[in-house]
Protein backbone atom coordinates (compact mmCIF):
# COMPACT_ATOMS: atom_id res chain seq x y z
CA UNK A 1 0.00 0.00 0.00
CA UNK A 2 1.18 3.26 -0.58
CA UNK A 3 1.29 5.00 2.58
CA UNK A 4 1.93 8.64 1.01
CA UNK A 5 -1.34 8.41 -1.03
CA UNK A 6 -3.70 6.71 1.30
CA UNK A 7 -2.54 10.12 4.11
CA UNK A 8 -3.24 12.23 1.12
CA UNK A 9 -6.51 11.37 0.27
CA UNK A 10 -7.67 11.76 4.10
CA UNK A 11 -5.64 14.53 4.11
CA UNK A 12 -8.24 15.94 0.93
CA UNK A 13 -11.17 14.41 2.88
CA UNK A 14 -10.35 15.99 6.06
CA UNK A 15 -9.46 19.66 4.47
CA UNK A 16 -13.38 18.62 2.80
CA UNK A 17 -14.54 18.44 6.33
CA UNK A 18 -13.08 21.25 7.85
CA UNK A 19 -14.42 23.96 5.06
CA UNK A 20 -11.37 23.93 3.00
CA UNK A 21 -9.09 24.48 5.86
CA UNK A 22 -6.17 22.01 5.48
CA UNK A 23 -4.46 20.02 8.03
CA UNK A 24 -1.27 18.25 7.00
CA UNK A 25 -0.67 14.74 8.09
CA UNK A 26 2.95 15.16 8.90
CA UNK A 27 5.25 13.48 12.05
CA UNK A 28 3.44 11.55 14.77
CA UNK A 29 0.06 11.73 12.91
CA UNK A 30 1.45 10.24 9.75
CA UNK A 31 3.20 7.59 11.59
CA UNK A 32 -0.47 7.11 13.39
CA UNK A 33 -2.28 7.06 9.84
CA UNK A 34 0.54 4.58 8.71
CA UNK A 35 -0.27 2.20 11.16
CA UNK A 36 -4.07 2.22 10.24
CA UNK A 37 -2.90 1.71 7.10
CA UNK A 38 -0.92 -1.08 7.90
CA UNK A 39 -3.30 -2.71 9.66
CA UNK A 40 -5.65 -2.85 6.58
CA UNK A 41 -7.80 0.39 7.60
CA UNK A 42 -9.99 0.46 3.70
CA UNK A 43 -10.02 4.44 3.09
CA UNK A 44 -14.03 3.83 3.58
CA UNK A 45 -13.90 3.42 7.23
CA UNK A 46 -11.84 5.74 7.41
CA UNK A 47 -13.94 8.58 5.81
CA UNK A 48 -16.66 7.16 8.10
CA UNK A 49 -14.66 7.61 11.48
CA UNK A 50 -13.94 11.48 10.15
CA UNK A 51 -17.63 12.16 9.43
CA UNK A 52 -18.69 10.27 12.51
CA UNK A 53 -16.40 12.59 14.94
CA UNK A 54 -17.08 15.55 12.42
CA UNK A 55 -21.17 15.27 12.92
CA UNK A 56 -20.44 15.03 16.79
CA UNK A 57 -18.56 17.84 16.97
CA UNK A 58 -20.10 20.65 14.76
CA UNK A 59 -23.71 18.88 16.31
CA UNK A 60 -22.44 20.67 19.50
CA UNK A 61 -22.67 24.56 17.29
CA UNK A 62 -19.85 26.90 15.22
CA UNK A 63 -16.18 25.97 16.00
CA UNK A 64 -13.51 27.67 14.98
CA UNK A 65 -10.74 24.73 15.96
CA UNK A 66 -10.35 22.94 12.87
CA UNK A 67 -10.55 18.83 12.86
CA UNK A 68 -7.43 16.74 13.30
CA UNK A 69 -7.17 13.32 11.48
CA UNK A 70 -5.83 11.87 15.30
CA UNK A 71 -8.85 13.65 17.16
CA UNK A 72 -10.94 10.97 14.33
CA UNK A 73 -9.33 7.74 15.37
CA UNK A 74 -11.23 6.14 18.12
CA UNK A 75 -13.96 6.22 15.89
CA UNK A 76 -12.46 5.06 12.79
CA UNK A 77 -10.94 2.37 14.44
CA UNK A 78 -14.19 1.28 16.59
CA UNK A 79 -16.14 1.27 12.75
CA UNK A 80 -12.62 -0.88 11.43
CA UNK A 81 -13.53 -3.41 14.17
CA UNK A 82 -16.98 -3.54 13.82
CA UNK A 83 -16.84 -3.80 9.98
CA UNK A 84 -14.41 -6.85 10.55
CA UNK A 85 -16.50 -8.14 13.02
CA UNK A 86 -19.57 -7.79 10.54
CA UNK A 87 -17.25 -9.58 7.77
CA UNK A 88 -15.99 -12.47 9.75
CA UNK A 89 -12.61 -10.59 9.71
CA UNK A 90 -11.92 -10.17 12.98
CA UNK A 91 -9.44 -13.12 14.63
CA UNK A 92 -10.57 -14.58 18.03
CA UNK A 93 -7.14 -12.79 19.55
CA UNK A 94 -8.75 -9.54 18.34
CA UNK A 95 -11.98 -10.10 19.77
CA UNK A 96 -10.61 -11.20 23.34
CA UNK A 97 -8.14 -7.95 22.95
CA UNK A 98 -11.20 -5.41 22.32
CA UNK A 99 -13.40 -5.30 25.40
CA UNK A 100 -15.79 -2.35 24.89
CA UNK A 101 -18.48 -1.13 27.41
CA UNK A 102 -21.56 -2.60 26.10
CA UNK A 103 -24.75 -0.91 27.79
CA UNK A 104 -27.19 -2.74 29.76
CA UNK A 105 -29.52 -4.67 27.47
CA UNK A 106 -32.40 -3.01 28.61
CA UNK A 107 -30.36 0.50 27.98
CA UNK A 108 -29.50 -0.74 24.13
CA UNK A 109 -33.27 -1.42 23.36
CA UNK A 110 -34.62 2.50 24.51
CA UNK A 111 -31.76 3.65 22.53
CA UNK A 112 -32.93 1.52 19.42
CA UNK A 113 -36.24 2.34 19.68
CA UNK A 114 -35.54 6.76 20.11
CA UNK A 115 -33.44 5.92 16.20
CA UNK A 116 -36.23 4.24 14.62
CA UNK A 117 -38.69 6.61 16.09
CA UNK A 118 -36.78 9.51 14.82
CA UNK A 119 -36.83 7.75 11.17
CA UNK A 120 -40.55 8.01 11.39
CA UNK A 121 -41.33 11.05 9.89
CA UNK A 122 -39.69 10.53 6.43
CA UNK A 123 -41.51 7.44 6.06
CA UNK A 124 -39.40 6.16 3.17
CA UNK A 125 -40.14 3.34 0.81
CA UNK A 126 -37.41 1.37 2.90
CA UNK A 127 -38.79 1.15 5.87
CA UNK A 128 -42.15 3.10 6.05
CA UNK A 129 -43.92 4.37 9.66
CA UNK A 130 -46.57 1.47 9.79
CA UNK A 131 -43.57 -0.84 9.98
CA UNK A 132 -41.36 1.10 12.25
CA UNK A 133 -44.43 1.28 14.43
CA UNK A 134 -44.96 -2.31 14.63
CA UNK A 135 -41.05 -2.82 15.64
CA UNK A 136 -41.33 0.07 18.17
CA UNK A 137 -44.03 -2.01 19.81
CA UNK A 138 -42.28 -5.66 19.96
CA UNK A 139 -38.69 -3.62 21.07
CA UNK A 140 -41.09 -1.83 24.37
CA UNK A 141 -42.27 -5.25 25.49
CA UNK A 142 -38.79 -6.73 25.34
CA UNK A 143 -36.94 -3.51 26.87
CA UNK A 144 -39.40 -4.09 29.83
CA UNK A 145 -38.94 -8.20 29.54
CA UNK A 146 -35.18 -7.22 29.65
CA UNK A 147 -34.90 -4.97 32.69
CA UNK A 148 -35.66 -8.56 35.02
CA UNK A 149 -34.48 -11.30 32.66
CA UNK A 150 -31.98 -13.70 33.40
CA UNK A 151 -30.04 -16.61 31.71
CA UNK A 152 -32.00 -18.31 29.25
CA UNK A 153 -34.84 -14.88 29.57
CA UNK A 154 -32.00 -12.83 28.33
CA UNK A 155 -30.29 -15.22 25.51
CA UNK A 156 -33.77 -15.80 24.03
CA UNK A 157 -34.27 -11.31 24.27
CA UNK A 158 -30.71 -11.22 22.34
CA UNK A 159 -31.62 -13.42 19.73
CA UNK A 160 -34.69 -12.22 19.21
CA UNK A 161 -32.97 -8.69 18.57
CA UNK A 162 -30.79 -10.41 15.97
CA UNK A 163 -33.43 -11.67 14.32
CA UNK A 164 -35.04 -8.20 14.33
CA UNK A 165 -32.14 -6.92 12.41
CA UNK A 166 -31.62 -9.28 10.02
CA UNK A 167 -35.16 -8.73 9.01
CA UNK A 168 -35.27 -5.17 8.80
CA UNK A 169 -32.06 -5.14 7.18
CA UNK A 170 -33.35 -7.69 4.23
CA UNK A 171 -36.51 -5.45 3.77
CA UNK A 172 -34.95 -2.54 3.53
CA UNK A 173 -32.38 -4.34 1.34
CA UNK A 174 -35.42 -5.83 -0.77
CA UNK A 175 -36.66 -2.05 -1.38
CA UNK A 176 -33.50 -1.26 -3.50
CA UNK A 177 -34.00 -1.37 -6.99
CA UNK A 178 -31.36 -3.34 -8.91
CA UNK A 179 -29.06 -0.84 -10.09
CA UNK A 180 -28.65 0.91 -6.21
CA UNK A 181 -28.08 -2.99 -5.06
CA UNK A 182 -25.87 -3.80 -7.51
CA UNK A 183 -24.13 -0.64 -6.76
CA UNK A 184 -23.65 -1.64 -3.34
CA UNK A 185 -22.64 -4.79 -3.70
CA UNK A 186 -19.61 -3.22 -5.83
CA UNK A 187 -18.68 -0.96 -2.92
CA UNK A 188 -19.04 -3.84 -0.87
CA UNK A 189 -16.09 -5.58 -2.67
CA UNK A 190 -13.96 -2.54 -2.87
CA UNK A 191 -14.03 -2.59 0.74
CA UNK A 192 -13.60 -6.09 1.65
CA UNK A 193 -10.59 -5.10 -1.07
CA UNK A 194 -7.60 -7.77 -1.07
CA UNK A 195 -9.09 -9.70 2.00
CA UNK A 196 -11.52 -11.18 -0.34
CA UNK A 197 -8.71 -13.11 -2.37
CA UNK A 198 -7.56 -14.64 0.70
CA UNK A 199 -10.80 -16.31 1.94
CA UNK A 200 -12.57 -19.65 0.63
CA UNK A 201 -15.49 -19.12 -1.00
CA UNK A 202 -18.16 -19.38 0.66
CA UNK A 203 -16.95 -17.46 3.19
CA UNK A 204 -16.32 -14.59 0.66
CA UNK A 205 -19.94 -14.87 0.00
CA UNK A 206 -21.09 -14.59 3.56
CA UNK A 207 -18.45 -11.77 4.01
CA UNK A 208 -19.92 -9.67 0.76
CA UNK A 209 -23.02 -10.45 2.28
CA UNK A 210 -22.41 -8.91 5.73
CA UNK A 211 -20.71 -5.62 3.85
CA UNK A 212 -24.01 -5.20 1.79
CA UNK A 213 -25.91 -5.34 4.46
CA UNK A 214 -24.16 -2.68 6.71
CA UNK A 215 -23.71 -0.15 3.54
CA UNK A 216 -27.76 -0.90 3.72
CA UNK A 217 -27.72 -0.13 7.54
CA UNK A 218 -25.66 3.25 6.67
CA UNK A 219 -27.72 4.25 3.53
CA UNK A 220 -31.10 3.95 4.96
CA UNK A 221 -30.41 5.12 9.05
CA UNK A 222 -31.04 2.54 10.32
CA UNK A 223 -29.44 1.24 13.86
CA UNK A 224 -27.95 -1.98 14.87
CA UNK A 225 -31.03 -3.74 16.90
CA UNK A 226 -28.58 -6.92 17.31
CA UNK A 227 -26.98 -6.74 21.14
CA UNK A 228 -23.54 -7.62 19.93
Amino acid sequence: MDFADYCRQLERYLCQKNEGHLIRIVGPAFGRVCGWAERGVPLKIAFRGIDRYCDRYYAQGPKRRPVRIEFCEADILELFDDWRRAVGALSEADAGARSPRKPALAAHIARVVERLIALRPADGAAMPSPAIDAIVRELDTLAQNAQRARGHERDAIVQRLAAIDREVTERAATALDGERSAALKTEAEADLGDLLTRMPADARTKAVDAAVARLVRERCGLPVIAYE
